[in-house]
């Protein structure tokens, strides 16, 4: 389970830009980029160590590493597993670069996000795990289920009737699902109509530098 348990805002800090890790909050004047827009730390600001070398030095590899942390970031990864995805991408037909975005946008936690049902990717991943979800019918607390098209994401319905989700039913049909997917906001449901395209990631990432910092 990918976890993160000091301030998520940090890691958007580090980055320099917005991972939207936080929902509506990063939309919000409350969003720690818009508040400190510069890296955490004691030097962050500056953005000098003590010998006068400068923090953001650029070399391919720290671009290259910088990338791939970020997208483990986005999707909430951790490193064993995300390096398992690149392995099946590196075998897989196709640029292996797009394949590994196609399956981090095929998670079950992302699908439930990209449908509007929770406001992070973190969120949804709860959500999952806490079994509010079903997938063809059948509760699944999986939140790295990998789905393929046809596949019928659900509220569960024991969950329908939390709060939660009352309150979600006068706002969900308001929310747009990309074109890879469905939404039923009358049932609280979607589906995976295909596989997504790179055109379809809308999150900020160069895949090629990933895909040369595992080749090194």
């Amino acid at each position: 389970m990918a976890r993160t348990i000091g301030p998520v805002c940090k890691l958007c800090r580090r980055e320099g830009e917005k991972l939207f890790l936080k929902g509506a909050r990063c939309l919000s004047p409350k969003c720690a980029i818009e508040r400190r827009g510069y890296a955490p730390g004691q030097h962050g600001k500056t953005g000098q160590f003590k010998r006068g070398r400068s923090r953001s030095r650029s070399t391919d590899y720290l671009l290259q590493l910088r990338e791939k942390q970020k997208a483990r970031r986005i999707y909430g990864v951790l490193e064993r597993q995300f390096r398992r995805y690149f392995r099946i991408a590196l075998r897989s037909k196709g640029l292996t670069g797009v394949t590994l975005l196609q399956m981090l946008e095929s998670r079950l936690d992302n699908v439930v996000y990209r449908l509007g049902l929770a406001a992070s990717r973190a969120q949804a991943r709860q959500l999952v795990q806490h079994g509010h979800i079903d997938v063809n019918g059948l509760r699944l607390d999986a939140p790295s289920h990998l789905l393929k098209p046809g596949d019928v994401i659900s509220v569960h319905p024991a969950s329908l009737k939390l709060p939660y989700f009352k309150a979600l039913t006068q706002d969900l049909p308001e929310r747009s699902a990309p074109h890879w997917l469905s939404l039923d906001p009358a049932h609280m449901s979607g589906r995976v109509l295909a596989q997504p395209g790179r055109e379809d990631v809308d999150v900020k990432l160069n895949e090629q530098l990933i895909v040369e910092y595992y080749s090194r």
